[in-house]
């Protein structure tokens, strides 16, 4: 007597690791999103408490974020670092222009260096 699984076996275990799959994939994608948009808040939140940090040991609010060019944020054109201890921010930011950015998840920011305000 062979033993083994007959074809309907193998068919139905198929069938079952493609449903798993289908409910997984969206699942990871929708993680990305969420993780991207946490990450973006949480760098505006830093950079948020940089200027205000700024506004108190100078009394006034910094006139410009950076001295990064219009383009993408990276090692060569750091992002955020005149507010942020750390250094700024190198990558998923991009600086459109002096006073506007746009995040990872896409939102856009705009500083305004008369009031502090960075929405």
């Amino acid at each position: 007597m062979k033993k083994g699984f007959t074809l309907i076996e193998l068919i139905m275990i198929i069938v079952i690791l493609g449903i798993l799959a289908a409910v997984a994939v969206p699942k990871y994608f929708d993680l990305q999103t969420s993780a991207k948009d946490a990450a973006e808040k949480g760098v505006v939140g830093g950079v948020r408490a940089g200027i205000y940090t700024y506004f108190a040991q100078n009394k006034a609010y910094p006139a410009t974020l950076d001295s990064a060019s219009t383009a993408a944020c990276s090692a060569s054109n750091v992002c955020f670092d005149t507010v942020l201890q750390q250094g700024g921010v190198i990558s998923d930011w991009t600086k459109a222009t002096a006073t506007t950015y746009t995040g990872p998840a896409g939102t856009t920011y705009t500083y305004t260096a008369a009031t502090g305000d960075f929405k």
